[in-house]
């Protein structure tokens, strides 16, 4: 299964990547609650979050994908903030604890399962420096995801 996760409206998304039967689709169709940082997901009911919001379940969702798919504005040399709260929110997907990755502190994954991960910033003028500062963040992102393989595109607009 792959994970399409985006900040467009459906039409522009089907433009840009094809959406197959086995695709599953987190859009900014219906309001995301932030993160509150209670760590319930990991002390109290772990593995999911506490927020009944229809995203309670990611990690549960990422343990069964082999591809990520993001599209996601570039704001800022980051993500969209619709993107990166769903990024904030699948924080259960890892556990609370922490191991020495490539000589960097990340957490431990719950599930061990690998996927590929595939990252699409959009927006006119992005910047080399905002480039930069998007392929470092998903790197870490995928470190901490344990992601087999990543690739990082930016496209000037989503025509």
């Amino acid at each position: 299964m792959e994970i399409i996760i985006h900040d467009l409206i459906e039409e522009k998304v089907k433009n840009i990547y094809k959406i197959t039967n086995n695709s599953f689709i987190i859009s900014n169709d219906k309001k995301i609650k932030n993160c509150m940082g209670c760590f319930s997901c990991w002390t109290k009911n772990p593995g999911e979050c506490r927020i009944k919001d229809g995203y309670e379940n990611l990690a549960k969702l990422y343990s069964k994908a082999n591809k990520i798919i993001i599209i996601s504005k570039c704001c800022y040399g980051s993500y969209s903030p619709f993107v990166k709260n769903v990024l904030d929110r699948s924080i259960p997907y890892l556990l609370p604890f922490f191991k020495i990755k490539n000589k960097e502190m990340h957490h431990t994954i719950r599930y061990k399962k690998s996927f590929s991960f595939e990252v699409y910033f959009y927006g006119e003028n992005i910047t080399d420096e905002e480039k930069d500062i998007a392929k470092n963040m998903v790197k870490a992102n995928c470190i901490n995801l344990n992601v087999i393989d990543f690739n990082v595109s930016f496209l000037e607009n989503i025509n």
